[in-house]
């Protein structure tokens, strides 16, 4: 366990502090934000769900500067990232944020390139996060960090910056598992 490794897990292990905040409930005091209240406990879980998603730039960045780049947290760093996001993503529709059904689409293909990753281990590939893929977590951790801040501060311009960021994380999500699975196929063919 090196320090990015550590970093990793770490990450994980906000997972349940940060769902407490967001669903327990708690009776903070509320900030008015446009048309809607935000309670100290949203805000303190958005800001858990920011400060666990920073701790993703990271690990990338002792692993690459210290060069501790390892197999395990190649495996490790998409996990937390996927357990994360899968958390948060639930939560917001146990709570009527988002429809249900882009959750669906976001978690399938998380569980999906999940399980070519497996596939891909038990043959002894490791397949590492994609630029795309990158890009994709990024996009997802913008939108849900816009939705537990109730669109904070794209409320005050009229600009409904959550639920487009959503939309556009929904189809890069979409772009990079299909990514995965062509560049990936002959790992796929293999194991029919």
């Amino acid at each position: 366990m090196n320090l990015p490794n550590k970093i990793t897990v770490i990450r994980t292990c906000f997972i349940p502090v940060f769902l407490i905040f967001l669903l327990a409930p708690f009776t903070f005091a509320k900030i008015k934000i446009g048309d809607s209240n935000l309670s100290i406990a949203h805000l303190v879980a958005a800001l858990l769900f920011i400060i666990a998603s920073i701790t993703d730039g990271l690990d990338g960045y002792y692993a690459r500067k210290l060069n501790l780049i390892t197999d395990l947290g190649r495996f490790l760093d998409p996990l937390a990232d996927k357990l994360l996001v899968a958390a948060a993503l639930i939560a917001l529709v146990n709570m009527q944020i988002i429809p249900a059904w882009i959750a669906v689409i976001i978690l399938s293909r998380e569980v999906a390139v999940t399980g070519l990753r497996l596939i891909a281990v038990k043959k002894g590939i490791v397949i590492a996060a994609s630029n795309i893929a990158k890009w994709k977590t990024r996009l997802q951790i913008i939108s849900i960090s816009a939705l537990l801040l109730h669109n904070y501060p794209f409320v005050y311009l009229g600009i409904p910056f959550d639920v487009l960021s959503l939309w556009i994380a929904m189809v890069v999500t979409l772009l990079s598992g299909w990514d995965y699975f062509v560049k990936n196929k002959h790992i796929i063919l293999q194991s029919i």
